[in-house]
């Protein structure tokens, strides 16, 4: 059973005393000039319960790495890191090459695209990892608005979420329906957690780390918390079909290793990196 909360549980001042490790905030970045230096600057208010702030930038032409450096943030370009794996393959394996330079024991990941970003975001999804001892992973939860022609709509957003991975945890993964969003991109971890699961390189990667996470730790340790609203830009539909085409071979390749599923369905296949635990292991 997935348990719930909201970030008003975790006020700054309880995730700081309960904090005993070091935590490292991740946000991949690729042309947000627009939103990186706000956020950089509500995530370093929080002082000390943030050790280090990481923007991984995917050589943004809108000038975001300039932006986040100026703000106070660390910054390292994605192709900078683990480069003899080659080029960087999308989302998920600039998350995956971060780890190379995240020195926190506690790992969070957030989106660098958000219009109306808040520092409970940070702290909501510490909260569990810090005050609650069976959690390592927790999934941010959110209202997504909509607005079309002048018109918002509160639960319109997030639709390939509603439409394609929803429905496929609720089919294939029950114990993890209850997730509200389960493809959010605010995501904390324990670092040692993060070592052994390998990671989807493209949009894939936040539904291959919940299937993956819960292989290895069960669906009790998983944890999620309600950070209020998320406002940002949303993709045309034309966009959206291959995002919701990554998803579903996620979860159909999950579903093969589990000998559940034995028909070959045409659907392109998710390249994926490995675990560092297994990089690192001796020979």
């Amino acid at each position: 059973m997935i348990r719930s909360s909201a970030h008003s549980d975790y006020p700054p001042e309880l995730v700081l005393d309960r904090k005993s490790k070091d935590v490292t905030v991740v946000l991949p970045a690729r042309e947000v000039a627009g939103t990186i230096g706000p956020i950089v600057e509500r995530i370093l208010r929080l002082g000390e319960l943030v050790d280090q702030l990481l923007v991984v930038d995917a050589g943004s032409a809108d000038g975001s790495a300039e932006v986040a450096l100026r703000a106070g943030a660390e910054v390292r370009q994605e192709d900078e890191l683990a480069p003899a794996f080659g080029p960087v393959l999308g989302k998920g394996d600039a998350m995956w090459r971060a780890l190379t330079a995240v020195r926190g024991e506690l790992v969070v990941f957030l989106d660098a695209d958000s219009a109306d970003f808040q520092a409970h975001f940070v702290t909501g999804l510490l909260g569990p990892l810090v005050c609650e001892q069976a959690t390592q992973f927790v999934k941010g939860s959110y209202d997504r608005p909509f607005t079309a022609g002048g018109v918002e709509v509160p639960e319109g957003g997030g639709r390939v979420s509603r439409l394609t991975a929803r429905p496929l945890l609720s089919a294939f993964y029950p114990e993890l329906a209850a997730l509200r969003q389960p493809l959010a991109g605010e995501v904390a971890s324990t670092r040692e957690v993060l070592d052994r699961i390998p990671f989807a390189t493209g949009y894939g990667v936040e539904m291959a780390m919940l299937l993956d996470v819960r292989e290895l730790v069960g669906a009790q340790a998983v944890a999620q918390v309600d950070l209020g609203q998320r406002r940002n830009a949303h993709q045309p539909l034309a966009a959206l079909e291959p995002m919701a085409d990554t998803v579903l071979a996620v979860v159909c390749e999950r579903l093969r290793r589990d000998g559940r599923l034995r028909t070959e369905l045409p659907r392109s296949a998710v390249a994926e990196r490995p675990p560092w635990a297994s990089l690192r292991a001796p020979a």
